[in-house]
């Protein structure tokens, strides 16, 4: 099971660091103002089983996940609206993706991608 970092985080976000794509959107987002409020946890690292309570490893590794500081998990496009709603540089994107009707859309684009990720993944590790 993950520890999550002390100093209870504003958020938790569980990330494939396995996965060229998420590594380098995440690696974006560690470098932006309020990233120190957030704890990122490579999930790719961890052993099997539950990664927290209600969240295993299978399971965050195949759709992005986030907890905030309450324990409430998000998935998803929601999961990333939370993101960018802790980051100042993209909170405009986090409200805009949080408006009804929108975060139905981004939920859909979000799961269409799914499918479609673990190609990308290979067609990049064969470009690098």
């Amino acid at each position: 099971m993950c520890k999550v970092p002390s100093g209870s985080p504003a958020l938790t976000v569980f990330y494939d660091g396995a996965c060229p794509l998420c590594r380098s959107e995440i690696g974006l987002y560690t470098t932006c103002r309020g990233a120190d409020q957030v704890a990122f946890v490579n999930v790719a690292e961890l052993p099997a089983g539950d990664v927290i309570p209600g969240l295993n490893k299978s399971a965050a590794l195949a759709r992005f996940h986030v907890m905030q500081r309450d324990g409430r998990l998000e998935s998803g496009a929601a999961g990333f609206a939370r993101l960018w709603l802790a980051l100042p540089g993209w909170r405009w994107l986090g409200r805009l993706v949080s408006l009804p009707g929108i975060a139905q859309a981004a939920e859909l684009g979000y799961r269409l991608f799914l499918p479609i990720r673990p190609g990308l993944q290979w067609l990049i590790r064969k470009v690098r």
